[in-house]
This record gives structure tokens, C-alpha cells and sequence, in this order.
């Protein structure tokens, strides 16, 4: 695919309906069908306002989302590798689960701070003195509900480093996720750059990478009770609906609760991938963007929450469809 943003998106839709259901709007340009859409004229116009939302912010988007009780499914460049930033922090949950598991170690063993541990960006350990005492459940909690660095650092050392990651993922089928490397090792090329638009601009050192669809299927694993064990997946799900960070999915969202996690790098990436859950409806969304070829001059208090704004309103859209429209 040459062109960027979603003026040129491949959207896919499955559904379950009979091959009987007619288009009933027109198609927008770049856009086409692998499938009926059961709902028929509610879906189209789901698909439609979805598309709408995402055009009216300037980034390169990757959308993912599937109901699982229903398999109807949306794509918009689902199966394209894109910087994670902090979402690599759930297949690495994933990884450090397995090893629980398998009797590598153990959630309630401790880790002592010291000083060579704390991590810049976002997370509260860096502000915690040496010494500190804190369990191995803390940190994976940590890590991904308020995506802390160093936390997230003290798991990839305790599971072995992104290589054990990988071959998890590899092992699900989960090809493109793949783990790039510590928090440390991030910020330091960070910082070896002149800015932070060259850095995303030329450097393009990401955090993780992912298709939108396989960390969706990721997600959908968790769900199911799929991912390591039904027991580890229902903790897994347990910490991710503890999730601090509200402004994206859950935003605008009434009647589901959201697990899910975050990863940004505004105003270059912001990420939120999650499942909507009611007693009727559990609801994959994984959405990803990235704003290329950013100047250095863009103001990221502007672009961020348009981004996240608009990843709310995506949500409110796919919810509302699944409360109001089908059965």
C-alpha cells in the first residue's frame, strides 16, 4: 500500500448474515467488501461513521474490531506492523504469565528497588526510594495499568528479555507482534536523537511492533481463557480492567466495562487495544495510529487527545451498534 492515512484504507467486514443482505449505501472511495455485514444497512452505516471519525483526524490508522458472540468484524489496515509503544506491555504480561505458570517464578515473589532500575516516562516506581519492597504482581499491575517503565523493565528481566516474548507470540501464530526491546533501551535512542520528530521521523526505533489484528487476537485469547490458562487469562483480564487511563476507548463508552491497554508516543503514536464486555457482547478493539512525517513544531497537547478523542468516539460508535441494533 503507497498511499497513507484512510483515504486509501483496505476495510474489510465479515458478518454472519446470509449472502442475501444488500449494500445499501455507496461504497467510499478506497474501500471494499470481503463479506455480507449481518444488520445489513446498521452495519454499513457503522462502518461508515467509523471511517468518518478517523478521517477527521490527520494520522495513518490500523483498526481492528470483532465481536466475538457474533464474528462481525471490522478492518482498516488490521494487518499491517505498526509501532505498539506500550501495548508491547501485554504479550509481555502474556510471556511473564507462562513462566508463572510453568514454575519459573512466582506472582508474590518480591523485588527490591535499587537505583540503576528507575526508567523516565510514565509509571510511579522511578519515584520510589531504593530499597522499596514490592511483589512480582505489583509490577506486572504496574506495568500495565499505568504503564510503568520501570516495572516494565524488572518483568523483561525476570522472563528473559524480548527474545522470550517473541517466541510466545511466534508460538500463538501472533507473527507480527514482536518485542523490540527493554524501556531502557528505548529511551536511550530516544535520546541519542537531535528531537523527538527525528527520532520517530528517521530513526524509527519502535518500542514493539503489531498488525492491529494479530494484538487483537491476542486480546481475544485472554478472553476466551485461551492465553496460557483460563485461570492466568482471567487474572490477565482482571488487571487490564484496573487500567488508569480512561480518555480512549472506555471515554464514551456506557454499559460495557473495558479492559484494556494504552501506548502512546504523542503526537507521533497513540494506541489502546481492549475488549468491550457486557452479558451479551464481548467486542475486540484494537486500534493503532501513526502520525508520520511529523514536523518538530506540531503541538502535542493538541494532537494527542484529538487522537484519543477520536478513539473514544470509534468505541461509542461500536457499542451503541451492539446495544441498540442487535439482538
Amino acid at each position: 500500500m503507497t498511499r497513507r492515512g484512510v483515504a486509501a484504507v483496505l476495510f474489510t467486514i465479515v458478518g454472519l448474515a446470509s449472502p442475501a443482505v444488500a449494500q445499501t449505501t455507496p461504497r467510499a472511495p478506497g474501500l471494499t467488501d470481503a463479506g455480507t455485514a449481518r444488520g445489513g444497512a446498521a452495519f454499513e452505516r457503522l462502518r461508515n461513521n467509523i471511517e468518518q471519525i478517523a478521517r477527521s483526524v490527520d494520522t495513518h490508522w490500523g483498526i481492528y474490531i470483532k465481536c466475538l458472540d457474533t464474528s462481525e468484524e471490522i478492518a482498516i489496515n488490521a494487518d499491517e506492523a505498526m509501532d505498539t509503544m506500550s501495548v508491547i506491555k501485554l504479550p509481555l504480561m502474556v510471556e511473564a504469565f507462562r513462566q508463572i505458570e510453568a514454575g519459573q517464578f512466582a506472582l508474590t515473589d518480591k523485588y527490591t528497588l535499587k537505583a540503576g532500575d528507575r526508567r523516565p516516562g510514565t509509571g510511579v516506581l522511578r519515584s520510589m526510594d531504593d530499597g522499596t519492597t514490592i511483589s512480582i504482581k505489583d509490577a506486572l499491575t504496574l506495568m500495565t495499568i499505568v504503564s510503568d517503565n520501570t516495572a516494565t523493565d524488572i518483568i523483561f528481566g525476570r522472563v528473559g528479555g524480548p527474545d522470550a516474548v517473541n517466541a510466545l507470540m511466534k508460538s500463538y501464530g501472533l507473527n507480527s507482534i514482536r518485542a523490540v526491546g527493554s524501556a531502557e533501551s528505548w529511551f536511550t535512542a530516544l535520546n541519542a536523537a537531535p528531537n523527538s520528530a527525528v527520532f520517530h521521523n528517521e530513526v524509527k526505533r519502535p518500542f514493539g511492533l503489531s498488525s492491529p489484528r494479530d494484538m487483537g487476537r491476542l486480546i481475544e485469547k485472554i478472553v476466551k481463557g485461551e492465553a496460557v490458562s483460563k485461570a492466568a487469562s482471567a487474572q490477565m483480564l482482571d488487571i487490564l480492567g484496573r487500567q488508569v487511563y480512561a480518555t480512549g476507548l472506555p471515554k464514551y463508552v456506557v454499559g460495557f466495562q473495558v479492559p484494556h491497554k494504552t501506548g502512546d508516543f504523542v503526537p507521533f503514536v497513540a494506541n489502546d487495544v481492549g475488549v468491550l464486555m457486557s452479558e451479551r457482547r464481548k467486542i475486540v478493539m484494537s486500534i493503532f495510529t501513526d502520525k508520520r512525517n511529523v514536523p518538530a513544531d506540531l503541538p502535542t497537547r493538541l494532537m494527542g487527545p484529538a487522537i484519543e478523542d477520536a478513539i473514544g468516539r470509534i468505541a461509542q460508535q461500536v457499542a451503541d451498534y451492539f446495544v441498540f441494533t442487535t439482538q
